[in-house]
């Protein structure tokens, strides 16, 4: 995100922009540089004194990012140029030095491993937020696990549940994302040579390898080059797409529920949020928005990374190439859509009056599945069913409540007292396993909240 976009921070935040940006990028590789020369001389491949001087050019600041990116054009990835110009720089200081720079590696080396590092730091950053929002969708269950609120199925009133359930089933796959990233989302640096095998160290490869693994800061490499066996970049981007497809329908579902004929849920407020340039009254739901546009865009993003797996022999033609401002991409926008859920879920306007209203809006036609099951106990399920059926028609033509037409149904009247058809039309007894549910995924989240703790 460049410095005063006209786009702000709508779609990238600040902070993981300049993790993923090109003078971070620039870093990671010279930091791999750096561990190879110092993982080399600790194996005795090249003298320790090459080493220290290979060391003291590995700033990002000591070079020309435009320079190298024009030559990146010609020669297919910024690698060759950046070598080529850290190769330089270690020849001015030592001539002799300049011969161990990048001793033994290629390319894809050095950019897989300079990007593990953004990225390792760009999933902290993403385990962090994810840590933020499951604490405050936690709050918002604990709150209203008892709030009453119409469900809805195909966008029509269901049956009751409760403010809570919906919210701990915001709360549940948030508190799996951040175990299953944690655990499966790990960078990787390799170190593969030429062709994965490493040959150009001769017997002491495996040696520089073990060194290597110890050496490169920030993570650790594994000891099995994945040239194109890009298993790990496609498991990153596919946690990211599942993070961003679930930001995508809580928002849905906010946005849904603080519509004007809804009212039951509101976005934040804050001056000039969510205006309108025509309209002085609109109040539009614009955080809800961004992370929609956040979670459209993914699929398309995480189907790049998995097309560009199957990868031709020991080096890839454009597959590896692809992946590149795809899974960056892929951060950018989950680290601003998780920035703007925080937001929502921290701030969230809860209307439980209106949530009431809009359960009453039906004169107890949400509760018939209720009724049919108790009325089914003495006259069966589908002849209950049946009678409900036609009960519920002649609510709607008539205007009245279910309960009263139930009181005058030929059929039907007499069949429960009015002390059963109160029980009955109460939305807050008909709970079913709610409060076992809530129990379950508040249980995951406390086993998760030791770990979250350590990212937030």
């Amino acid at each position: 995100m460049a410095e005063g976009s006209l786009y702000g921070e709508l779609f990238a935040d600040r902070e993981m922009a300049a993790v993923l940006d090109d003078r971070a990028a620039l870093q990671g590789m010279l930091d791999f540089e750096m561990a190879l020369a110092r993982a080399e001389a600790e194996t005795g491949v090249i003298p320790a004194a090459a080493a220290d001087i290979i060391a003291a050019h590995c700033k990002a600041e000591l070079y020309d990012i435009a320079a190298i990116g024009k030559a990146a054009t010609l020669a297919g990835n910024p690698a060759i140029p950046l070598v080529k110009a850290l190769t330089a720089r270690v020849a001015a200081a030592d001539a002799e030095a300049s011969k161990w720079v990048h001793y033994g590696a290629t390319s894809q080396d050095v950019i897989d491993s300079g990007q593990a590092q953004q990225y390792r730091t760009a999933q902290d950053l993403i385990l962090a937020r994810s840590a933020r929002l499951a604490h405050a969708l936690a709050e918002l269950v604990r709150e209203h696990r008892r709030t009453p609120m119409i469900g809805r199925t195909f966008l029509q009133h269901a049956v009751p549940i409760s403010f809570g359930l919906k919210a701990a089933n915001w709360l549940s796959p948030i508190v799996s994302f951040h175990d299953d990233f944690m655990i499966g989302g790990e960078s990787a640096h390799q170190l593969g040579g030429a062709a994965g095998s490493l040959a150009s160290l001769g017997d002491k490869a495996d040696a520089v390898s073990e060194a290597f693994a110890r050496i490169m800061p920030s993570i650790g490499a594994v000891r099995v080059p994945w040239h194109t066996q890009r298993r790990r970049p496609a498991r990153i981007a596919t946690e990211l797409g599942l993070l961003l497809g679930h930001l995508g329908k809580m928002a849905g579902d906010i946005a849904l529920m603080a519509q004007t004929e809804i009212g039951e849920l509101a976005e934040p407020e804050a001056p000039g949020k969510g205006g309108s340039s025509a309209m002085p009254h609109k109040r539009n739901p614009v955080l809800c928005t961004l992370i929609l546009t956040a979670a459209k865009r993914a699929p398309g993003l995480v189907a790049t990374m998995l097309a560009a797996m199957p990868q031709e022999h020991e080096r890839a033609m454009g597959g590896w190439h692809a992946e590149w401002p795809t899974l960056r991409e892929l951060f950018l926008i989950a680290g601003s859509a998780l920035n703007h859920a925080v937001a929502l879920a921290e701030g969230l306007q809860v209307f439980p009056e209106q949530m009431q209203y809009n359960l009453d809006l039906t004169n107890g036609l949400v509760m018939a599945e209720r009724v049919s099951l108790a009325l089914a106990q003495t006259i069966g399920r589908g002849e209950a069913h049946h009678l409900l059926e036609e009960a519920s028609r002649d609510c709607i033509a008539s205007g009245r409540h279910l309960r009263d037409v139930l009181a005058e149904h030929p059929k039907l009247a007499g069949r429960l007292s009015g002390e059963e058809l109160d029980d009955l039309f109460d939305p807050t007894t008909y709970r079913g396993a709610t409060d076992a549910i809530i129990d379950r995924i508040l249980v995951l989240y406390e086993e998760e909240r030791e770990y979250m703790s350590g990212s937030g």
